[in-house]
């Protein structure tokens, strides 16, 4: 007789993942996000989808797969959030913030006093992950020009839901937030007691200029209007292959104003493309100020 204690269960193997099974997965993820997997990528796939396998009591990922395809949308949605890699941190590529605060803040001002824009700006953040991109933005921008009466608009958007979760809740342990400068954390971060004590919360006034929503980079419209004065884009691209690349770049470049900045990662560059961009900075590129902005 099997001794029972409770909270435990019998150890249990995963199923495998045939070849065969993650042939069939490959072309979903690609179809569904853009997201290119190589071969050396099914390990990966069959540690990330095993919970669920498992959790739904189904026999193969074979059988996992059928039901996906099967119709269920929402475990479509949750395969697509255990595949997505979330990493991300607050003022990753610190050069490009310091971009943002001094040169873009610094020339966006002097239009407005000058009467040539309004004092209202856009920003999006494209691939937002937990939130800490956006937010990173929003501390910027609100201590260069909310605090001037700019008008701040910035939307932050990712395909996984649960990372949305999370980014929506806007809370770290503290020792997420070694790269927070010093008076951002003090103006922008609630310190957490009791329960919470380890952990902060951003502000209300930099999480009240963001709205989040689920955008798929990969679909040929999104459900944004308008155009924006900068888009930050950044360590997606390297998950897909050249044709979803492209396909991403176009319809990220249709939603950029005349002027605008599309902020890349590191690894992800433009050179020797025909785009209507300018290098600004290695991974920063400015649309041509004559360009006329496709946005729906």
């Amino acid at each position: 007789m099997t001794a029972s204690y409770p909270g435990f269960e019998p150890w249990r193997e995963f199923p495998t993942l045939s070849i065969a099974e993650y042939a069939q997965f490959q072309r979903l993820i690609y179809a569904e996000a853009g997201i290119a997997l190589s071969a050396a990528k099914q390990t990966f796939v069959a540690t990330r989808l095993a919970p669920r396998v498992r959790d739904l009591g189904l026999p193969t990922f074979g059988a996992y797969y059928r039901r996906i395809v099967g119709g269920d949308v929402d475990e479509l949605g949750r395969m697509l959030d255990a595949i997505a890699i979330n990493e991300t941190q607050f003022f990753r590529e610190e050069l490009q913030f310091d971009l943002l605060a001094r040169e873009c803040c610094g020339e966006w001002s002097a239009h407005a006093a000058a009467g040539a824009r309004p004092r209202r700006l856009r920003v999006w953040s494209a691939a937002c992950s937990t939130g800490e991109e956006p937010y990173s933005i929003a501390m910027v921008l609100h201590d260069r020009l909310a605090t001037a009466g700019w008008d701040i608009e910035i939307i932050a958007s990712d395909l996984s839901t649960s990372a949305l979760e999370r980014a929506r809740a806007g809370v770290w342990s503290v020792g997420k937030l070694d790269r927070v400068p010093t008076p951002f954390m003090k103006r922008h971060f609630l310190r957490g007691e009791g329960p919470q004590a380890g952990r902060a919360k951003i502000g209300p006034a930099a999480s009240g200029m963001i709205e989040f929503q689920r955008i798929n980079l990969r679909d040929d419209r999104y459900p944004v209007t308008g155009s924006f004065d900068a888009i930050f884009c950044r360590n997606a691209l390297i998950y897909f292959d050249a044709a979803s690349r492209a396909h991403v770049i176009e319809r990220l470049i249709s939603h950029l104003a005349p002027g605008g900045f599309l902020f890349l990662g590191h690894a992800e560059s433009l050179i020797g493309t025909s785009y209507p961009l300018r290098s600004v900075m290695p991974a920063v590129y400015r649309l041509s100020a004559m360009a006329a902005a496709g946005a729906p």
